[in-house]
């Protein structure tokens, strides 16, 4: 086995190091995927995103068919079961299992949509929960026969103090988890961060025979029991979002490890970090919350999304603003107006690659691309875009769709203004401006000027009625 160029940020070590899979010819990657009971919001792209280059890459290095990508979807939970009641509540007359399993149909089509419109491969495998029941409880009787689990009225738990590495990962102590976590309180746990590996299932919720009772599994089991099953017990990278290292991936190694002593369960742990809007956490409250969808309805194109994904490090938080996506756009058009004059059959850009060797370096690849588009190999730029998911077979149709002219625009702004100072009258102002917004344009007025610059969405058809 000799040592590839790949190095990555391993969490385990918290070091970057080469990455050496356990077999070249067969390297393995588990990324968690959604709980699916509504639209992905755009922080659950990003895990997806830097798994999508990183399979790239890796099938750029060890060949195509040498990797095997493994994201699962969580389709049994308390959040999908609430969904589901909301809606019987709400009159639909289905027994509670066929809602659930509406919504989790609907919700699934839903993900992979968005996920292809932002250029990402689809995984080999997308293994739904459901679909690995006895999996699960055979490994939670592994579980409970070598002591590490044990059952309490009807429910099974993991016994955190059978693992003495417990807490490696995040590299906090058992107390201080105690302390810092919201640990469910049950008169059958023997501690309090011992975790569910199993719970009963009321009668009319989804739920599945086992020797404890009729129930369904906790959340960490899952991915323990299906990586094991499509990835063997040892394999080589393991990752999502940094809100996943505790508790649910310390759980994930305690449970594997457990079940399978030496094997040594993920080698690499990858985590990115997190997302904000305009500078800020985005949540419901702050009105800043919005999905995937949301933005491609909006008329942002997943490629100018894909491309401000990539723009930040995965491992620095990212900020998105319209800016970045305005300014994504117009990078964009003119790299599709040079790869367009080209053919397929190029080679990926070598600095591209470096860049991306060096613990997926995306800002770097980026500029590295720019420097590309400077010289004439439009082959490789050609091959270089479609590599890095930023194009296809062809340019995408928004990318074709010419700009307007916008200065006759500004013009008619700038005189109009001028007009409302004097009369004091605005309302003209307000409705050009606003047709303006509405075709995706950005108005930037100071005292003395007007600029109209084409941002995500920009279509230059709406404009037609303003002239």
């Amino acid at each position: 086995m000799t040592d590839g160029p790949v190095r990555l940020h391993n969490t385990a070590t918290r070091r970057k190091e080469v990455f050496v899979p356990r077999d070249p010819s067969d390297v393995r990657l588990y990324l968690c995927g959604p709980t699916v009971y509504d639209r992905a919001h755009l922080g659950n792209a990003r895990p997806v995103m830097v798994f999508d280059v990183l399979v790239r890459l890796l099938r750029e290095v060890y060949g195509a068919d040498a990797v095997t990508y493994v994201r699962n979807f969580t389709d049994v939970d308390d959040k999908i079961n609430a969904r589901a009641m909301q809606r019987r509540d709400a009159g639909d007359p289905r027994p509670l299992v066929e809602i659930v399993r509406a919504i989790t149909d609907e919700t699934i089509d839903w993900y992979q949509a968005d996920m292809d419109a932002l250029g990402a491969v689809r995984p080999d495998h997308e293994p739904r929960a459901t679909d690995y029941i006895p999996q699960m409880v055979a490994m939670i009787g592994e579980l409970i026969a070598k002591g590490h689990a044990y059952e309490a009225d009807g429910h099974v738990l993991f016994s955190v103090a059978s693992y003495p590495e417990y807490g490696r990962l995040s590299g906090r102590s058992v107390e201080d988890m105690i302390a810092g976590a919201r640990v469910e309180v049950a008169p059958f746990k023997r501690d309090p961060m011992d975790f569910v590996l199993w719970k009963p299932a009321a009668e009319d919720e989804p739920g599945w025979p086992s020797p404890w009772s009729r129930g369904r599994p906790g959340w960490h089991i899952e991915c323990s029991a299906m990586s094991r099953e499509l990835l063997t017990p040892s394999f080589d990278i393991h990752g999502g979002g940094n809100d996943l290292m505790f508790p649910h991936h310390e759980n994930e190694i305690a449970q594997s490890c457990c079940a399978d002593p030496g094997a040594g369960f993920a080698q690499v742990w990858l985590h990115n970090e997190m997302l904000q809007v305009e500078g800020k956490k985005m949540s419901k409250s702050l009105g800043n919350f919005f999905t995937v969808r949301d933005l491609l309805d909006r008329g942002v194109p997943g490629e100018v999304i894909r491309f401000v994904f990539l723009s930040t490090h995965y491992r620095k938080p990212m900020d998105w603003t319209e800016k970045k996506a305005g300014e994504a756009e117009g990078i964009l058009r003119r790299w599709y107006a040079q790869a367009a004059q080209g053919v397929d059959g190029g080679a990926v850009y070598q600095p591209v690659l470096d860049a991306l060797y060096d613990d997926l370096n995306t800002p770097m690849a980026m500029s590295q691309v720019h420097a590309l588009s400077q010289g004439d190999d439009i082959a490789t730029l050609r091959a270089t875009l479609q590599f890095l998911g930023l194009m296809g077979e062809q340019i995408p149709d928004w990318a074709a769709r010419p700009e307007a002219d916008l200065s006759g625009l500004a013009d008619r702004m700038l005189r109009i203004r001028e007009k409302a100072m004097e009369t004091k009258d605005f309302s003209e102002v307000d409705r050009l401006k606003a047709a303006l917004v509405e075709a995706g344009v950005e108005v930037r007025m100071s005292r003395s000027s007007v600029e109209l610059v084409p941002g995500a969405g920009f279509d230059p058809a709406r404009l037609e009625a303003l002239k």
